[in-house]
């Protein structure tokens, strides 16, 4: 079993599998909640660029060539970068990679020149709260209200320029970049 971090962008072909998962996955969720559209206009309210060098990153976790995990960053601030789309198929569930990619986009915010972290999800991932918040994350809202009532559950981290460490990276996963392929 091999696996590597890919830096590309949502619309690689390799990355397409998981993008099309994790779309059915919030429209099972929350399906037009939030708005008309739901998540193909969820999906689609960023251009593809906003996750790429200097100010984002798009990476992928390949087992055996497949994409079994992701997430994205973007510019939110001057020091801030604001993450995005944490997401594990869900044949793959269980096994500490959106934890593997949360570190990776942490590590990569900070080589891009990162000091916080901003990021939201919904009041129906309950699984991201917790990872969130098991990670060093601060919730910006009452963790004894329903979340519900929140509707959208924000965090904060501050990074750590030696985040590889601190968070204990596994270091048996390569890292390739899109010309890599």
């Amino acid at each position: 079993m091999t696996d590597r971090f890919l830096y590309t962008l949502p619309t690689d072909p390799v990355a397409q599998p998981l993008v099309e998962q994790l779309t059915d996955e919030y429209q099972t969720r929350y399906g037009n909640y939030f708005e008309e559209g739901g998540a193909v206009q969820e999906m689609n309210r960023y251009p593809a660029e906003r996750f790429a060098a200097p100010d984002g990153a798009f990476v992928l976790l390949l087992r055996n060539g497949r994409p079994i995990a992701g997430g994205a960053f973007m510019r939110y601030d001057e020091t801030t970068a604001e993450f995005k789309r944490v997401w594990t198929d869900r044949d793959f569930r269980r096994q500490g990679l959106a934890r593997r990619v949360l570190i990776e986009l942490e590590e990569q915010a900070v080589r891009q020149g990162y000091e916080r972290v901003y990021l939201t999800t919904g009041f129906r991932q309950p699984e991201a709260r917790g990872l969130y918040l098991t990670t060093g994350y601060s919730a910006l809202f009452d963790l004894d209200a329903n979340p519900e009532d929140i509707q959208i559950l924000a965090f904060e981290k501050p990074l750590a320029p030696l985040a590889g460490i601190l968070f204990g990276r596994n270091s048996d996963a390569k890292v390739a970049s899109t010309k890599d392929k």
